[in-house]
């Protein structure tokens, strides 16, 4: 499966980001990304850290206050990571321009040598005795600029009007998974026992997401595949509640999923990354269809795939 990054079709699609460095070398970040559990704040911290070249627990991430945050665009299409990631990682650098000319002038030596690391001010490779916090507080007494500001905009060609090919995305995910199911042919009861769930994320930024966000694209999968339905009636709903629309529970997801990073960097996205929202769900509901028709020869062409469908088709086959 392949899944475009961003919006398309030559629309705009950009964020903003600011970073401060306080006088003790700690950051605050503000971005409006909008974080609904996927883990973009720790993503924002973690690419503002490694710019900067402290800890992640020094930066402070305040999202999503329309009064005072920059906009950063939508939490949607996979895009937060690719666009927003990109305009911390600017912002990150723009500030860290004041931070590597105030160490300069504290050793005395060219700017041009100067890195950080966990803290640390490093010259030429060789630790020296700064520390982070000493450059900021004298970044700040000397008036230089604590704040760095980042945007990133990715618009892209439109498509050919003729043929309707070209590149209509920044970036494409890839993703394989492969489900392991159990039916039972009397009833038509489909059990998910296994799902092995693999993602091209370019460069995992923080492993432990990503995985949470593969697990949570396969339960989504699976509600997809075997229980999830819009039931209408002349366009009114029937299941206009989560008494009626039914969900995946815990019971439901299955007991064994795989989740099996694969990093091929990207390098367009900010450290090689790329998104992971909807590539870790849209593969899995095919898969578990397939999986139905590999065990008992049956093809679900509507979902979800309900015991009543299932043990209809089953009837219809002849088992």
């Amino acid at each position: 499966m392949m899944y475009a990054i961003g919006f398309g079709f030559g629309r705009p699609d950009n964020s903003a980001v600011s970073v401060e460095v306080g006088e003790d070398g700690t950051v605050t970040v503000l971005s409006g990304c909008a974080d609904m559990g996927q883990g973009s704040t720790e993503m924002i911290a973690l690419i503002v850290a490694e710019e900067l070249g402290i800890l992640p627990e020094d930066v402070q991430v305040l999202t999503a206050d329309t009064a005072t945050t920059p906009d950063a665009g939508p939490s949607t299409a996979s895009r937060q990571t690719y666009v927003t990631g990109h305009a911390a990682k600017k912002a990150a650098a723009d500030v860290k321009e004041s931070l590597i000319d105030s160490a300069a002038e504290l050793l005395g030596v060219d700017p041009q040598g100067i890195t950080f690391r966990k803290r640390q001010v490093y010259y030429n490779g060789e630790k020296t005795h700064l520390s982070m916090a000493e450059v900021a507080a004298y970044c700040r007494r000397s008036g230089r600029k604590a704040i760095g500001w980042g945007w990133h905009n990715i618009t892209t060609p439109d498509v050919d009007p003729e043929t309707n090919q070209g590149e209509a995305y920044a970036a494409y995910t890839f993703a394989a998974h492969v489900a392991e199911v159990e039916v039972d042919t009397e009833t038509g009861e489909v059990t998910v026992l296994r799902v092995v769930a693999a993602n091209d994320v370019g460069k995992s930024i923080n492993p432990l997401a990503v995985e949470g966000q593969m697990e949570g694209g396969v339960a989504m999968g699976l509600g997809q595949a075997l229980i999830e339905e819009v039931i209408l009636d002349r366009g009114r709903p029937l299941t206009p509640t989560l008494a009626e629309y039914l969900i995946p529970t815990a019971k439901d997801v299955p007991h064994e999923v795989v989740s099996l990073i694969v990093e091929e960097e990207d390098p367009t996205g900010p450290f090689g990354a790329k998104g992971v929202g909807e590539p870790a769900n849209i593969p899995t509901a095919p898969a578990i269809i397939n999986a139905i028709a590999n065990a008992v020869g049956v093809r679900i062409t509507e979902l979800p795939a309900t015991p009543e469908k299932v043990r209809q088709l089953l009837r219809e086959k002849g088992n």
